[in-house]
């Protein structure tokens, strides 16, 4: 049966996992859309239009803003980013979901507009802080003064965890994988996501009328 796409909101501090976990997801499910953002920024070597980024104007991204065709938007270091609609809506319509990698501010706006009711939100949270801090060295990508950076951004990100509907704590990547898994075919099977359910049981009524 048919059923509304949902919109699979995923969050956590850097360091915490959002992003292998959303990568998992899109290998367990080829159909997930994810959400490419749209920014002002300019291109980097390799870079394509539509893939890692739309790529707009300043002027042309206030008037996706102005008239409502962003989900949600920030501007970082000068530069905006947001999500668009219509692909969104286009994914919705065609029942399938939409997996958005964002922070709580996005996801503030996208639970807050026109469709937030097809919202799913998912915070991920550390074992312990300590264990957070051992993960972004573990990279071997920051300086200590970056590090310290997101450490201090940390506790602003898990001061909003009461905000999502489901909250995990990723002390062992496979197990939090199976639980976002479940949480997904959850809320994909729910009533309200299914438009076509009350017809298929009337179908079944006249099948009892039938006998």
């Amino acid at each position: 049966m048919a059923r509304r796409g949902l919109l699979l909101i995923l969050s956590s501090p850097s360091g915490a996992g959002k992003s292998t976990l959303a990568k998992k997801l899109m290998v367990w499910d080829t159909s997930l859309r994810f959400s490419v953002s749209a920014t002002t920024r300019a291109p980097r070597p390799g870079e394509v239009d539509g893939r890692e980024y739309y790529f707009k104007t300043r002027p042309d991204f206030e008037e996706m803003v102005r008239t409502g065709q962003m989900l949600e938007h920030a501007e970082v270091f000068g530069n905006f980013y947001g999500s668009p609609r219509a692909p969104v809506e286009q994914a919705m319509a065609e029942g399938r979901d939409t997996l958005f990698d964002i922070d709580w501010q996005g996801g503030q706006q996208i639970r807050n507009s026109g469709l937030g009711r097809d919202v799913v939100s998912v915070f991920i949270l550390p074992p312990s802080i300590a264990e957070l801090e051992r993960r972004l060295r573990s990279r071997g990508q920051d300086s200590d003064e970056v590090i310290a950076g997101r450490m201090a951004k940390s506790q602003a990100e898990i001061s909003h965890w009461a905000e999502y509907d489901y909250v995990l704590v990723n002390r062992d990547l496979d197990a939090t994988f199976a639980q976002l898994v479940s949480i997904v075919e959850g809320e994909r099977s729910r009533r309200d996501r299914q438009p076509d359910l009350a017809d298929f049981v009337r179908g079944l009524n006249r099948e009892f009328d039938a006998r």
